[in-house]
C-alpha cells in the first residue's frame, strides 16, 4: 500500500523537483516508511511507500535494465508469486520478492495488455520513454483511488487530490455539476470529483497520456458477464466458498502483521473464519463498541472471535465523535454524508497500533444484496412487469437524497436552480441500458457495484485506514468473485424476503446460523437524535457557513428535523459534511 503522485507536461513543461516532492509529502500518511522519484524531461513519477511485500527490496519506483520503463503502484498484487513463478518460466525473472517488479516485468514481456493478469488491488503508473507514453492504470472496480487533472502545464495525477495543491498552476474551483450529482446521492459518483477539473481515472480502465493526447480504455467489464438463470443452488454454495476461500488466502500474504477489523455481522465474520483455517497461529481481530447499546455489535464480534480463537480487541467508545468530522473530510478529499466513516477511522486507527494490514468484509452487500434496502424495494414482488424506464425511475428515486424542488431551492445561491432535475438520472441511465441482460435484483446491484461502492463505500476503508498508515483488503472483491455474483441469479440472493439468502446458506457451517442469521446493523451513530437536541446549535452553525449552496434552505430543513415534520437527518448529514469540506478546502464557487 502507497501513495503515488506525478505529472506529465504535454507541452515541454518541467516541474521544478520541490514540487513534485511536496505533492508526495502531502500524501504521506500514504506511505511514511519511504519515497521514490523518477523523473526525466517534461515528467516525473513518483511513491510514497507503507512497506508490506518484500521489507528490504521493494523500493519503488522501479526502472528497467535500460532506464526506459519506470513503474510506481498504490496497492497490491496478490497473485503476485504465481506471476513471478510464470516470468521465470519465460525467460524475464524478478530480481526481488516485490509484487511491483511483476509489473515491470510483465509489461517489459507482454505490453499493456498484462493488466489482465492482475488479481489485486492497484493504481499504477508506468513511463514508458521508449514510446513517449505514459500510463494510468486503475483496479477493476475501483478500491485504489486514482485521480488526474489536465493543467496547461501538463497532466497531474495522484491517489489523492490534496497532492494537486502543491503542483504550480493548480486552483481550486467548485465543480457544480458535481455539486449537484452530490445532492442527489450523497456523494461524488465517479468519474467526477467536487474539485473543478478533477476527476477519477475509471475503474476497469487505464488512460494513455502522450505527445498527442489523452486517451482511456477500458479493460475489465462487470457488465458484460452473462447470467445464469437456471444455476442450481448446490452448485452455487459450492463455487462461493471455493472462490472465497482461495480470495483470503491470497489476501493473507504480507511481510508484516496482519489482521481483520471483526463487527460480528456475516461478512466480517466469514472473511475471519477464513482466515483461521489459513492460519497457525491466532489472527488479530479489532473491533469498537458503543456505550449506547442500540449501535453496540461488540457481543457479536465477541462471539464470532471466541468462535474462531482470534486475538480480539475490542474498545468501547462514546457514540458522539463529530470532533473526527473535519479530520475525516480532509483525508476523503471530498464530502460524504456518511457518518460510518469516523467509527471506521476510531477502528482503524485501533488496527494500526498492532496491524499495517487488515482484511475487510467489504463488498459482499453489493454483490449479494445484503441491505434491507432490496429487500424493502423488492417486497411489492411488481418490477418483472414495469418498463425499464419506469423501474429506472423508481430505484432512482429510492435511493436518492434530496428530491428535485429540494434540490433546486438549494442550488438558488450558486445559479444552479435551472439545471435539469434529471441531471443524476441521466448519468445512471447509459451504465443501466447496458445491463438488460440482468434481472432486475442484478440491475440494481450492479447500480450499486459502479456508484455508490465506487464512490462511497470503497472510499471508507481505503482512505480511513490510510489516514492511519493502515491497509485495508476486500477478499469479496476478488475479480473471480464479481464475476461469479453476477452469473448467480437475482433470486438467489434476496429470496422471500430473505436478503444474501444462498450467501448465508454457504457460510452457515463456518460461522454458525446464529452469526449468519442475525439481524443486519448498521455500522453508524444516532446523529439524527443530537440534531433535534444537543447538537442544533452545531447543525444551524455549520448550515449558516455554507459558501456553495442557499444556507437558508438548509435551516428549514433542520427546522422541520427538529419540529419532528420530517426526518432530515440524511440531508442534513450530507450538508454539513459540504461545510466541513469547504472549510478544509477554502474551494471557491
Amino acid at each position: 500500500m502507497c501513495g503515488i503522485f506525478g505529472y506529465t507536461s504535454l507541452t515541454g513543461y518541467s516541474a521544478p523537483s520541490s514540487a513534485v516532492q511536496n505533492m508526495g509529502l502531502a500524501i504521506r500518511h500514504r506511505g511514511p516508511d519511504d519515497m521514490g522519484i523518477a523523473s526525466g524531461d517534461h515528467w516525473a513519477i513518483g511513491n510514497m511507500r507503507l512497506s508490506i511485500i518484500d521489507l528490504a527490496g521493494g523500493h519503488q519506483p522501479f526502472v528497467s535494465d535500460d532506464g526506459k520503463i519506470s513503474v510506481v503502484q498504490n496497492g497490491e498484487i496478490f497473485n503476485y508469486k504465481e506471476l513471478a513463478e510464470d516470468l521465470r518460466k519465460a525467460g524475464n525473472p524478478c530480481r526481488t520478492q516485490s509484487d511491483t517488479e511483476v509489473i515491470l516485468r510483465l509489461y517489459e514481456l507482454k505490453g499493456i495488455d498484462f493488466i489482465s493478469e492482475l488479481n489485486g488491488m492497484f493504481a499504477i503508473v508506468i513511463r514508458d520513454e521508449r514510446k513517449k507514453l505514459t500510463y494510468l492504470i486503475r483496479d477493476r472496480i475501483g478500491v485504489k483511488p486514482f485521480y488526474f487533472s489536465v493543467l496547461d502545464r501538463g497532466v497531474v495525477f495522484s491517489s489523492e487530490i490534496k497532492s494537486f495543491l502543491k503542483f504550480p498552476g493548480f486552483q481550486t474551483k467548485l465543480n457544480q455539476i458535481a455539486l449537484s450529482h452530490y445532492l442527489s446521492f450523497n456523494y461524488v459518483p465517479t468519474p467526477f470529483t467536487l474539485f473543478d477539473g478533477v476527476e477519477h481515472v475509471p475503474a476497469g480502465h487505464y488512460m494513455v497520456l502522450s505527445e498527442t493526447g489523452i486517451q482511456a480504455r477500458q479493460w475489465w467489464d462487470l457488465t458484460l458477464v452473462q447470467p445464469e438463470p437456471g444455476m442450481n443452488a448446490q452448485a452455487c454454495v459450492e463455487e462461493f466458498n471455493a472462490i472465497l476461500d482461495d480470495a483470503v488466502r491470497l489476501r493473507m500474504r504480507c511481510d508484516v502483521p496482519f489482521g481483520a477489523f471483526l463487527s460480528g455481522g456475516v461478512d466480517s465474520s466469514t472473511v475471519v473464519g477464513l482466515m483461521a483455517k489459513w492460519s497457525s497461529q491466532p489472527i488479530k481481530t479489532f473491533c469498537i463498541g458503543f456505550a449506547d447499546h442500540r449501535f453496540d455489535e461488540s457481543a457479536f464480534a465477541q462471539m464470532a472471535a471466541d468462535r474462531f480463537r482470534t486475538q480480539h480487541t475490542t474498545e468501547i467508545v462514546e457514540a458522539n465523535m463529530l470532533d473526527l468530522w473535519p479530520i475525516a473530510t480532509y483525508h476523503c478529499d471530498q464530502p460524504h454524508g456518511d457518518v460510518s466513516f469516523l467509527p471506521t477511522y476510531k477502528v482503524s486507527s485501533l488496527a494500526a497500533k498492532e496491524t499495517k494490514v487488515v482484511l475487510t468484509g467489504d463488498g459482499g452487500d453489493e454483490l449479494f444484496a445484503g441491505y434491507d434496502k432490496y429487500r424493502d424495494f423488492f417486497g411489492s414482488n411488481q418490477f418483472p412487469h414495469v418498463s425499464k424506464e419506469t423501474f429506472l425511475a423508481t430505484y432512482f428515486d429510492s435511493i436518492s437524497l434530496f428530491n428535485a424542488a429540494d434540490k433546486a431551492k438549494l442550488l438558488a445561491s450558486s445559479g444552479l436552480s435551472h439545471l435539469d432535475s434529471d441531471l443524476s438520472i441521466n448519468l445512471v441511465r447509459p451504465f443501466f441500458d447496458r445491463v438488460q441482460h440482468q434481472d432486475p435484483i442484478n440491475q440494481a446491484l450492479l447500480i450499486d457495484m459502479n456508484y455508490l461502492l465506487s464512490g462511497n463505500n470503497l472510499v471508507k476503508p481505503d482512505r480511513m485506514g490510510m489516514a492511519v498508515s493502515l491497509e485495508a483488503r476486500t477478499p469479496f472483491l476478488d475479480y473471480r468473485m464479481m464475476e461469479f455474483a453476477f452469473r448467480v441469479p437475482g433470486h438467489l440472493k434476496l429470496h422471500q424476503g430473505e436478503t444474501k439468502y444462498i450467501y448465508k446458506k454457504a457460510v452457515e457451517s463456518l460461522i454458525g446460523p446464529e452469526l449468519a442469521y442475525r439481524k443486519k446493523q448498521m455500522f453508524t451513530v444516532p446523529v439524527g437524535e443530537w440534531f433535534k437536541t444537543d447538537l442544533k446549535d452545531y447543525c444551524r452553525a455549520h448550515l449558516m457557513s455554507l459558501n456553495s449552496l442557499n444556507p437558508s434552505e438548509g435551516i428549514r430543513l433542520l427546522d422541520e428535523h427538529v419540529a419532528g415534520v420530517a426526518n432530515r437527518t440524511r440531508e442534513l448529514r450530507a450538508l454539513i459534511a459540504l461545510a466541513h469540506w469547504e472549510k478544509a478546502f477554502g474551494v471557491a464557487a
